[in-house]
């Protein structure tokens, strides 16, 4: 793609393969536990709706981060320390970025994210907003190992990625130890890394954030059968569904699934599913953690717990990890 040019701006574009929504939909339909993948909730309306659910009364995790991040993002660069490459992972249009780089002022910042287009709009907008500050856009997928752009040219003593919001809840433990480890990798000896983690907490709010009463985060849910019937040629019959959340205190996690009301078929393209009354599509995890387990979780991956900032109530927390220097 072309992306918009600014003096202080460059776009990086590695080619992410987004792999192939037809394929990957008949792939899970097909499975014993029917599941469909959660990057594809987010078209432009499922964008929208989950813009929406950042703002529900019910769901805490939004704004709990973004009043940690105000009240202790001095903190956290303090001990961060200057010239850092600040390297944001799914960068989207956080309203937290700029706070982190108000406070710490990094030697560049360096957002990346799988959808080109609107890494190139968000990340324009902040170099103009901020013409002192390096911004180097790279479109890649950040859940796979890839290797960022020479910055050899940069005044900078270390790297951080900054990974916010509770989107480490939705991989599995095993994703998550991997996903830890290609973080390590990139940052490097010496380098480090500021993550968001929910925290585990009376079920009960945990089931009214995934549960709205406006039915905000049911209309997410479904939006993804109205994707499959508009770009795939579906018949799925949105009203013969409905949204289905739940905390598995054994797993500590919500699981989020699309419950079909009745027996009744699904036709997708060529290809066609039967689905038996109360039978499930799961469609995303969120894993919640204690401040112990999630340390666990990254001593076992090599990085190393450096400090954690939560709320006064213990709804969210924010992890500064560090990698060993090399030897250690």
């Amino acid at each position: 793609m072309n992306a918009p040019s600014a003096s202080n701006f460059l776009f990086f574009d590695l080619a992410p393969s987004t792999g192939s929504f037809l394929g990957d939909v008949l792939r899970g339909l097909s499975a014993k536990q029917k599941t469909l993948p959660a990057k594809y909730f987010y078209d432009e309306r499922g964008s929208q709706l989950f813009e929406a659910i950042c703002e529900a009364p019910e769901y805490y995790p939004t704004r709990t981060e973004l009043t940690l991040m105000r009240e202790c993002a001095g903190d956290m660069a303090a001990r961060i320390g200057p010239k850092t490459l600040l390297i944001e992972y799914g960068s989207g249009s956080s309203t937290k970025t700029p706070i982190l780089i108000d406070a710490l002022r990094p030697a560049a910042y360096l957002p990346i994210d799988i959808s080109c287009e609107q890494l190139a709009g968000s990340a324009l907008a902040l170099a103009h907003a901020r013409p002192e500050l390096q911004v180097r856009a790279v479109c890649a997928d950040y859940t796979k190992p890839f290797a960022l752009p020479s910055c050899s040219d940069l005044d900078f003593r270390r790297k951080l990625v900054y990974f916010p919001g509770s989107t480490i809840g939705n991989f599995d433990r095993d994703e998550t130890h991997r996903f830890l480890g290609h973080i390590r990798d990139l940052v490097g000896p010496e380098g480090a890394a500021l993550i968001g983690v929910d925290l585990k907490k009376d079920p009960a709010v945990l089931h009214a954030a995934y549960n709205d009463a406006a039915g905000v985060t049911a209309a997410f849910n479904l939006n993804i059968l109205s994707r499959i019937n508009r770009e795939l040629d579906g018949d799925c019959a949105i009203n013969s569904f409905r949204h289905h959340a739940f905390y598995d205190a054994v797993l500590g996690r919500i699981e989020m699934h699309l419950m079909s009301l009745k027996p009744q078929t699904v036709t997708i393209g060529s290809t066609t599913f039967a689905f038996r009354e109360g039978e499930t599509i799961h469609t995303e995890i969120s894993c919640k953690y204690s401040i112990e387990e999630f340390g666990s979780i990254t001593n076992d991956a090599g990085l190393s717990t450096a400090g954690v900032w939560t709320d006064p109530e213990r709804l969210f927390s924010v992890h500064y990890l560090t990698v060993p220097p090399r030897g250690k």
